[in-house]
Order: C-alpha cells, then sequence, then structure tokens
C-alpha cells in the first residue's frame, strides 16, 4: 500500500520542489504582488520562507548547505512560533499561492497547486499517525474555507471551493463545491 502511494507522490525533502519555470528571487516577487505588496503579511513571509527552503537543496556538497539549513530551521521555527503557521518545505507548494490568515494553519499535503487561497484554522496532513505517509494533494486554483481540515491520502481536484469548517476525507473530482463534515458535495444554483 506504502509502495502505490510513494509511486503515485514521491519522496520529497531532499530535492528544490520550487517551480520550476521561474526563478528564486522572481518566485519571491511573485509570492509579495499575490500577498498585496504588502510586507506586513505572515503569509508572504512563510511562503517567502518555504521558497528558500527549498532553494538551499540546490546547494552542493552537503556540508556547504548546512549554514543555510540551520538559518532555515530557526526562520521556520520562528514562523510557527510567532504567526501560528507550519508549512515545511517538504510540500511542494506551486505559484501564486495566497495565505489569507495567519493562527492555527498546518500544511502537511505532498503538494499545493497554482492559484491556491488558504484561510485560517486549515490543517491539511495525515489522518492517522500508523500511515503518516498518507496526505493529501490540492489541485490548482482552490479556494479552502477557514477551519477546513483535509486528511489523509486525498484528491481535491482544480477548481474546486471547499466550504468553512468542512472536513475532507475522500477524493473529490474538479469544479467540486464541498461542504460539511464529512464534505460533501454541493450543487450551488446561482440566480
Amino acid at each position: 500500500m506504502r509502495d502505490e502511494f510513494e509511486k503515485r507522490n514521491p519522496s520529497p525533502g531532499d530535492k528544490n520542489q520550487n517551480p520550476k519555470d521561474i526563478g528564486f528571487w522572481a518566485l519571491i516577487a511573485e509570492d509579495f504582488r499575490t500577498h498585496d505588496r504588502d510586507v506586513f503579511v505572515p503569509g508572504f513571509w512563510v511562503l517567502a520562507i518555504h521558497r528558500y527552503g527549498n532553494w538551499r537543496m540546490d546547494i552542493r556538497p552537503r556540508l556547504l548547505r548546512l549554514p543555510f539549513s540551520l538559518l532555515y530551521k530557526l526562520l521556520h521555527n520562528t514562523m510557527k512560533l510567532v504567526f501560528g503557521i507550519d508549512l515545511e518545505y517538504s510540500v511542494k507548494v506551486g505559484r501564486r499561492v495566497r495565505i489569507w490568515h495567519h493562527g492555527g494553519i498546518f500544511i502537511g499535503a505532498v503538494s499545493i497547486g497554482d492559484d491556491v487561497h488558504i484561510r485560517h484554522n486549515t490543517t491539511m496532513g495525515v489522518i492517522n499517525r500508523e500511515e503518516r505517509w498518507k496526505k493529501p494533494v490540492i489541485e490548482d486554483r482552490v479556494d479552502i474555507g477557514p477551519g477546513v481540515c483535509i486528511l489523509g491520502d486525498v484528491r481535491v481536484g482544480h477548481d474546486s471551493v471547499i466550504g468553512a469548517n468542512s472536513v475532507v476525507v475522500r477524493d473529490f473530482p474538479p469544479n467540486s463545491t464541498l461542504f460539511g463534515v464529512p464534505a460533501r458535495p454541493v450543487n450551488l444554483k446561482m440566480s
């Protein structure tokens, strides 16, 4: 079972997972624009530290990477303590991701696509400690409301919306609108 998951989601953490089609500084500038060019937005700083954590993985040999890794660890832990946002460098994060509010955010996904919006009190991660490798995949342009939990080996399809306080524990196709505990698709009629 774990082998099947690892084939679908190769092990991160030992390589730079920043988007390949844009350089490090251009990526930081894009994240800054995504966060309304506001230097005081915690989401921007968390993403900048995340991008730095991935960038350092290109430094060879490993011994030369050590001071950069120590700085990353210090910055990452400071962000967790000060802003309450935990985003490890091993999560593959796409471009123009927006973290709207700070506080109570744990992002332990396999990957997050481009143009994803994440709000406060959001948790993405494992559903139980016996299966720590089973983590979610969030595709492009997903809008995640406050208080959402996305748990286990699930995939949320592109262009989906997850309503506040929903708990996602199974896959959903693209263009889904999800609400509830557990999350269920709803068909919203616009008048």
